[in-house]
């Protein structure tokens, strides 16, 4: 079990990975939801990045997001009053917002609490599944999702045996592995793992199998 996720992995200068399908769900306040916490402020408010898990039927209250919720849908289908959506949908609720949640037959969840820019008031829903791919670096395909000042968030796309060149992170990275396996100088990541990489970090990663990241760069404080 975790030994305590109030303060936890806060400090934005250490690389952090986490193979979160080794990881226990640990239960939420709300009876139905579980979570896997992966950074986390404090005990419910705060910067907080998790795995959530809805059981069938589990539901919250309407509730105020503050200071923003971002939520990349993993497995099965979330819905709120506004809609459902199915996983490979990324949902953007901004500052101020509200929504009542819920999942009629379970769902697994990325979720990030607590870190909009103060001026980023674009509330998004966009099912990845309809949308087109561009072309990356390389034999990379890249779907955008979502830009603010300097961060940026994708889902990308590696074919087998596809190496990136040697780069650096102004800003920071933060990958979640969705499929496959990704690698790097510094080891092999799992799907599932999710890694943080600080600010002017470097890194050169690669894959042997194909594999899709979630990712996001330049929002960590350097």
């Amino acid at each position: 079990m975790y030994p305590n996720t109030s303060n936890l992995n806060l400090d934005f200068s250490k690389r952090v990975t986490i193979n979160t399908a080794q990881q226990p769900w640990l239960p939420s306040p709300l009876n139905g939801v579980e979570r896997k916490p992966l950074a986390r402020e404090h005990a419910e408010s705060g910067h907080i990045t998790s795995i959530v898990r809805y059981k069938a039927g589990a539901s919250f209250t309407e509730h105020v997001h503050p200071f923003g919720e971002e939520i990349l849908v993993l497995e099965g289908t979330f819905s709120d009053e506004h809609g459902d959506y199915p996983a490979g949908s990324y949902l953007r609720n901004p500052p101020g917002s509200k929504h009542t949640p819920f999942s009629k037959n379970g769902c697994t969840l990325f979720v990030k609490l607590n870190q909009f820019c103060k001026h980023d008031t674009q509330s998004l829903r966009i099912n990845s599944n309809a949308k087109r791919w561009h072309p990356g670096q390389g034999n990379l395909q890249v779907l955008p999702l979502h830009s603010f000042e300097t961060s940026h968030t994708a889902l990308v796309k590696w074919p087998a045996n596809e190496m990136f060149v040697l780069h650096k992170h102004y800003g920071g990275e933060e990958v979640l592995v969705l499929s496959g396996q990704l690698k790097d100088e510094h080891g092999s990541y799992p799907i599932g793992t999710w890694i943080r990489n600080p600010h002017c970090s470097q890194h050169q990663p690669f894959v042997e199998e194909d594999t899709v990241i979630f990712v996001k760069t330049g929002h960590l404080p350097s």
